[in-house]
C-alpha cells in the first residue's frame, strides 16, 4: 500500500475514534494522562520562541502553553480533521487564534515548512500521541528534524507500569487498546538512537511508578 493510502487510512481511523469522543476528551482524560503539565512546565522556550505540538488533538496543551509562555508563538498539527475542528473552536474561545496556528498533518511524515512556513522550532513536544502512532519509530526522527539548533524535543506518554500492581497494568492495557493506544516499552532505546545519530542529549524519566515516561532530547548548537 502506498504511503498516501496508509496516511489516509490512519486519518480515517482517528476521525472514527474521536468523532464523538472529542467532546468529552479533555474532561475524561485529565485523570489519567499524567505528566502533561510537568512536560509543559519544562518547555521554557526563549522569549519570542516558537513551540510546535505534533498530534495536538483538542488543542488543550497548546492553549496552556500559549498562556504560560505569552511571548512565544505556538503551532500544532494533527492527523484527525475532527480533532482539529475541536481545537480551532477551543482556541478561538480562549482568544488565542492570533497566537496559535493549526494544520492537518501526519507526525510520521511531515514537512514543517510546508505546514507552517518555517523549517524549525525552539521547542517541539508530543503528548500521549506516540502510543497512538502506528509508525511511531518514524515519528521520532521527524519530530527531531523540526527542532532548531539548541532547541529540544519533549515527549510524555504511557510507561510500562512496572511499579504498579499487575491487575492495574492489565486493566489499563485492555482499556487503552479500545482506543488503539499501545504504550511503547522501547521508547527510551529508540530516543537514544535518535539522539546518538545527531549528537543530541537525552534525559529520560519514569514517573509515578512507571505509569508515565517523560523524555527531553536537546539538540546541541
Amino acid at each position: 500500500m502506498a504511503a498516501r493510502d496508509e496516511n489516509t487510512d490512519a486519518a480515517g481511523h482517528m476521525d472514527g475514534i474521536y468523532r464523538y469522543q472529542r467532546y468529552i476528551y479533555d474532561a475524561s482524560r485529565k485523570y489519567f494522562l499524567l505528566g502533561r503539565d510537568r512536560m509543559l512546565d519544562g518547555l521554557d522556550p526563549p522569549p519570542g520562541g516558537a513551540v510546535l505540538e505534533a498530534g495536538c488533538g483538542t488543542g488543550r496543551n497548546l492553549i496552556l502553553a500559549a498562556r504560560r509562555y505569552p511571548q512565544s508563538r505556538c503551532y500544532g498539527f494533527d492527523i484527525s480533521s475532527v480533532m482539529l475542528d475541536t481545537a480551532r473552536q477551543s482556541i478561538a474561545r480562549a482568544g488565542l487564534s492570533d497566537r496559535i496556528t493549526l494544520a492537518l498533518g501526519d507526525a510520521s511524515d511531515f514537512d514543517a515548512r510546508s505546514l507552517f512556513g518555517r523549517p524549525d522550532f525552539d521547542r517541539v513536544f508530543i503528548s500521549y500521541a506516540v502510543s497512538m502512532i502506528p509508525p511511531w519509530k518514524a515519528a521520532l526522527p521527524m519530530a527531531m528534524r523540526a527542532v532548531a539548533p539548541g532547541g529540544s524535543l519533549h515527549i510524555v506518554d504511557f510507561g510500562q507500569q512496572a511499579g504498579l500492581p499487575h491487575w492495574f497494568k492489565s486493566g489499563l492495557g485492555t482499556w487503552l487498546a479500545k482506543f488503539s493506544v499501545e504504550p511503547r516499552g522501547d521508547l527510551e532505546q529508540e530516543l537514544s538512537r535518535v539522539a546518538a545519530a545527531i549528537g543530541a542529549d537525552l534525559k529520560f524519566e519514569r514517573l509515578y511508578r512507571d505509569y508515565a515516561q517523560l523524555a527531553v532530547v536537546t539538540r546541541r548548537n
